[in-house]
């Protein structure tokens, strides 16, 4: 027992290696968790102080722990049986799919990196860009708000630029948890967003058991009184309106909400709209072809970013314009339901989307756009901005936020006409401007996210036939 037992140093060092680290993993490892887990819940219950949407414990949860409680979910047990009967495989096959949907769903958020990193990159990004503005705002409506109802932000989609503006302008009241396309699944956008709170849709798989186990993760967050948002459009405008809705996730949140439950679920209507959309060019030219046929370069992005580095170092940086968020009238699930009819869904998509089109803000390049098409010749600087005038007196009328700098229909006329010149998208000869041929698409685009509120009624079918025609191709 006591006899002296000679060994080689390296198998002596491998020997003393595994007992650290099985002494670490016993006795230090879990003291250090346990340390980092009480200063985050501390730092967690300060922000739930000053939020008015707080972070649910589901956010916090480990991720493991959630794709474990999501894959054993019943009802992802019968959809796992079911899928393994009709597919004719092994229900341990089907289930090992079903847990890899899973982890591809479920996020693994962090308030550090939200709070700590994400809000301060999102905030230095849109101002450095973009004149941000606060449009349309019910503070009354937004702060009677139940604390403990299921709030679900339903956002129009102009640019990927969307995730990152709303970020910044609701860091005061919460978290958001962004339902995001499987463009972002690269390396490392991937795991920020992850980290952010956000999870991954495969929007046209068509697999059963995968829209199972999306559905229920859904339902889930919603239960738990996660804050989310969602672009029910389904992906970026091409033509620059607000689209019809897409009703999958939706769907899911009516088909798991019950009436007598003990948390409502509230929707707030939200509309973003840009005097420049980075993503403009590729989005028309798909809509011509008629279908999508583009998706995330990472090379390409950091292209751009690297040429307005290089601008602003030599101070010839200009932003783009200016980025506006407008807020609708929030919509109660449980009022809504109690009063609507047959194909609730459907109805209620509707009923979202009309509301984000009516508090779309009106920025000056989409306004100066829309007048230059409305008119169809070219026209004088004046005659523009009385004609700009006309169409804001015709908004307002509408209760449509209209954005003036310095609330001076001159400055705004100026400012939309300079960024247009600048694209080469206007033509000026003299004081008479005019569309140029090659910037009618995209003319039509910005024009498009304001028609609804611009047009008159009997512009449409009167005075100027050619307007609709040509917002609408």
């Amino acid at each position: 027992m006591f006899r002296t037992v000679e060994l080689p140093l390296w198998l002596l060092v491998v020997v003393l290696g595994f007992a650290a680290v099985t002494a670490m993993s016993h006795f230090l490892f879990p003291s250090v968790r346990w340390f980092f887990r009480r200063r985050m819940q501390r730092a967690v219950d300060r922000l739930n102080h000053r939020l008015q949407l707080q972070i649910k414990p589901f956010n916090l949860a480990r991720r493991s722990d959630t794709i474990n409680r999501l894959v054993y979910d019943p009802k992802v047990m019968e959809a796992v049986v079911e899928h393994a009967r009709t597919e004719g495989v092994p229900e341990n096959v089907a289930f090992e799919m079903a847990e890899r949907y899973a982890r591809e769903i479920v996020p693994s958020f962090s308030a550090s990196v939200y709070f700590g990193f994400a809000i301060r990159a999102a905030k230095v990004l849109s101002r450095s860009l973009y004149r941000v503005r606060l449009g349309q705002y019910d503070e009354a409506a937004l702060e009677a708000i139940d604390r403990d109802a299921t709030v679900i932000f339903v956002m129009n989609h102009r640019s990927n630029m969307d995730y990152i503006l709303v970020t910044y302008l609701v860091a005061e009241r919460s978290a958001l948890s962004f339902a995001v396309g499987e463009w972002a699944r690269i390396w490392p956008l991937q795991q920020l967003i992850r980290a952010m709170g956000g999870y991954f849709i495969r929007r046209k798989s068509r697999s059963v058991l995968y829209r199972r186990v999306l559905a229920r993760y859904v339902q889930m967050a919603t239960d738990a009184g996660v804050t989310q948002a969602i672009f029910p459009e389904g992906g970026l405008s091409l033509d620059g309106r607000v689209g019809a809705p897409k009703l999958g996730l939706l769907s899911y949140i009516l088909t798991g909400f019950r009436m007598d439950g003990p948390r409502d679920v509230v929707f707030v209507p939200v509309a973003l709209n840009y005097d420049k959309v980075f993503e403009d060019q590729v989005l028309t030219d798909a809509a011509t072809k008629g279908y999508r046929q583009f998706r995330f370069r990472p090379v390409n992005a950091l292209l751009v970013l690297a040429k307005q580095i290089w601008l602003r170092l030599r101070g010839r940086f200009v932003r783009f314009g200016y980025a506006s968020v407008s807020f609708g009238t929030p919509l109660s699930l449980r009022d809504y339901l109690g009063s609507a009819g047959e194909d609730a869904t459907e109805a209620l998509g509707e009923t979202l989307m009309s509301r984000v089109r009516d508090v779309v803000p009106v920025l000056p390049v989409p306004l100066v756009a829309f007048t230059l098409l409305q008119e169809q010749t070219p026209i004088t600087h004046s005659a523009l901005v009385a004609a700009c005038d006309s169409v804001v007196q015709r908004a307002k009328a509408r209760d449509a936020h209209v954005y003036l700098p310095r609330d001076n229909i001159d400055d705004a006329a100026r400012f939309g006409l300079q960024a247009l010149l600048r694209r080469n998208l206007v033509t000026a000869e003299g004081d008479l401007y005019a569309p140029t041929g090659t910037g009618l698409h995209l003319l039509r685009y910005y024009a498009n996210s304001v028609e609804h509120l611009l047009v008159a009624d009997a512009a449409i079918s009167t005075a100027k036939p050619q307007l609709s025609k040509s917002l609408t191709q």
